[in-house]
């Protein structure tokens, strides 16, 4: 006996609409309910995107099954973070703490400091600065007037970085442990990771997924090269010109990068206060010129090395996202997401710019993706370096006399 197929019903725009209405209402109270598992859940997916091609050049240059690349990759990990624990976390914490307390202490005696200030006279080389001829009484009063808030606020952040440290130690093993089952799960195929089907839209979330993965690959990996590059300076040079906690404001230094002008601003704040006030200078140096000293020359190495040398040969082939919308939006994502808020406030845009821009071109009955030139991959850590000597070595060429080319050419002629 032949049996009629069973067809399920139709439903009807009525019934679409509820049940529509009641999965949205759905999904924002679990996204209010368990809002503190946003932060990691975007670690996560984080981790698990970076360390994908890592993995993935693994597998293919060692000749290993996906499963027995992923468990080196984290076990690597692994080994690296107690290792970074041991030698510098506790080191890092505490020197982070230690300099927001002092930090706590100056804003407390700045208006002391200030009183003692305006009777000095300072003697930088042929020059002379008599402060005694500035009125600081207005200064004083406004001074007095946002300390106490700004107190409250400090010791509440040291009691929070004292606190939290189990409690970030526990996330970040959640984290990587989450992070490495979805790897493992993943097949070696990176679509693998998140997987999204919409009947019928399938070509559209495969450009929206190609389109996010270029703008998460410029801005991630490139603002992680740059954090670390910038650590790596700032821990060399502050110690060499012998500046207190040299390793919390290197981290700070590192830090700002993710934030334009407001975190350079307050890193070069924080160590202008840091070096004057200071109580053992290098060469007995006065207050005023060792600040001055330090603060020009991290100046200069911040804009002219790395903000104008090495950040344009990583990010030059990024989303361009204006610098103002970035902190508006780092200020946003951090009232949201707390510090990591701001780290991905500049990827967080360029998503949210994406995904506007193609649900107003659906919405008017465009082409949501217009025919344009394919931007090119962002560039490798062997390119930034290739490009990084080049640029050097055109600088010294454009600085050096004409003389000295011009006697080299005939020298290049004979040896040919």
């Amino acid at each position: 006996m032949s049996q009629d197929a069973t067809v399920s019903p139709r439903w009807n725009a009525t019934t679409k609409l509820f049940v529509g209405f009641v999965m949205l209402g759905m999904a924002a109270f679990l996204i209010y309910r368990f809002s503190n598992l946003i932060p990691p859940l975007l670690m996560i997916f984080i981790i698990t995107y970076l360390l994908h091609p890592l993995t993935a050049a693994l597998a293919r240059s060692l000749h290993l099954p996906w499963k027995a690349a992923v468990n080196l990759v984290y076990l690597l990990i692994f080994a690296t973070l107690i290792g970074l624990l041991t030698w510098g976390g506790v080191g890092l914490a505490g020197q982070v703490q230690s300099l927001i307390n002092s930090i706590q202490g100056i804003i407390r005696d700045l208006p002391r400091y200030i009183s003692e200030l305006s009777t000095q006279v300072f003697v930088i080389g042929p020059f002379q600065l008599d402060m005694r001829t500035f009125d600081f009484n207005d200064l004083n009063r406004q001074l007095l007037s946002i300390t106490q808030s700004l107190l409250s606020r400090m010791g509440g952040l040291v009691g929070a970085l004292a606190g939290s440290a189990a409690n970030t130690l526990g996330w970040t093993f959640f984290i990587l442990v989450v992070s490495y089952f979805i790897m493992s799960e993943s097949g070696g195929l990176q679509g693998n990771l998140l997987k999204i089907e919409i009947p019928g839209y399938e070509e559209d979330v495969r450009r929206l997924g190609n389109e996010l993965s270029r703008i998460w690959n410029a801005f991630l990996r490139g603002q992680i090269i740059i954090f670390t590059l910038s650590l790596t300076i700032y821990s060399i040079l502050l110690p060499a010109l012998g500046v207190r906690y040299a390793l919390g404001i290197a981290f700070m230094a590192g830090l700002a990068k993710f934030l334009p002008y407001i975190g350079p601003a307050i890193t070069w704040l924080v160590m202008a206060l840091v070096t004057f006030f200071q109580p053992v200078k290098p060469f007995d140096l006065q207050p005023l010129t060792y600040m001055l000293i330090v603060v020009i020359t991290t100046f200069i190495i911040d804009n002219w090395i790395i903000d104008s040398l090495i950040t344009p040969r990583i990010m030059a082939r990024a989303l361009k996202v204006h610098p103002g919308a970035i902190l508006v939006a780092a200020i946003i994502a951090a009232n949201l997401l707390g510090l990591l808020g701001v780290v991905i406030a500049a990827p967080f845009l360029a998503t949210f710019l994406l995904l506007g821009r193609y649900v107003m071109r659906k919405m008017f009955d465009l082409e949501p993706w217009p025919e344009k030139e394919e931007p090119p991959p962002p560039p490798s850590m062997r390119e930034l370096i290739k490009n990084t000597l080049q640029s050097f070595k055109l600088r010294f060429v454009k600085n050096r006399p004409l003389q000295d080319i011009k006697q080299e050419k005939p020298n290049e002629q004979q040896s040919q």
